[in-house]
């Protein structure tokens, strides 16, 4: 009886959780499309020239991504590779595990599979939800990662953005009082440029977690043809043996 008490708890901690607002944040949707190759392009162009410092793709390769992107073995040379890596070596950086702790207080995530445990409208609304926060070693926090360890390395393009508080009260390292975002100090990029730049990282970072997903899913189409088919035979036959049985 006591256990399975206990085990009622556990499922119901959840769910009252994100009914008091645990939740977080309403997420914004990335509307991605895998099939928009330049899309993923510009995303690749992005991630090697802004996340690539930090972030690794340590279960992609370079000639993998630029054959499913659409680039040739050139292009990925001149726009995706910097330094003495080949187009077959995994995209890895020079960044030490140890120097990651050291910098940012904590190991630095592989981003390949970020979208498969973190789904891609997390990830958009992530890069968009930077804001001014001068009690993070950084100056900045995130509404979406609350006490976010890294800079925000897209300041420059995205600009500065405030929390707007609830009552406009200013409340002290505390999301659940925030209501909103405003832009004080623009970027070199407009509001929908950057929109669409975090959109293009997204949408890369998705094709990433999975580079066979649109293989799948043409693959299923007729995975389900040839089930309906076997199904109507099967049924034909079973019918065909059994019409003469009352």
């Amino acid at each position: 009886m006591r256990n399975s008490l206990f085990a009622l708890i556990l499922m119901v901690a959840p769910l009252a959780a994100w009914a008091s607002g645990g939740e977080g944040p309403e997420l914004e949707h990335a509307d991605i499309d895998l099939k928009d190759k330049a899309s993923l392009q510009r995303g690749a162009k992005y991630f090697v020239n802004y996340c690539m410092g930090c972030h690794s793709l340590k279960y992609s390769r370079y000639n993998r991504v630029a054959e499913d992107i659409g680039i040739t073995d050139a292009q990925t040379r001149k726009f995706l590779i910097f330094g003495d890596q080949k187009p077959g070596d995994l995209m890895t950086n020079s960044l030490r595990p140890e120097d990651g702790e050291k910098w940012f207080g904590t190991q630095i995530p592989d981003l390949t599979l970020v979208t498969r445990w973190r789904e891609p409208d997390w990830i958009y609304t992530y890069l968009k939800s930077f804001y001014v926060d001068d009690s993070r070693p950084y100056g900045v926090n995130n509404l979406v990662f609350p006490d976010v360890g890294m800079p925000h390395v897209l300041a420059g393009l995205q600009g500065v953005q405030e929390a707007i508080y609830k009552g406009g009260e200013h409340h002290e390292g505390a999301a659940a009082h925030i209501t909103g975002l405003k832009l004080v100090e623009p970027g070199t990029l407009t509001v929908e440029e950057y929109d669409n730049m975090a959109r293009d990282i997204t949408n890369f970072l998705t094709y990433v977690g999975e580079p066979i997903r649109l293989e799948r899913k043409r693959l299923g189409v007729y995975v389900l043809l040839f089930l309906g088919l076997m199904f109507y035979l099967t049924y034909s036959l079973k019918k065909e043996y059994w019409k003469d049985i009352h």
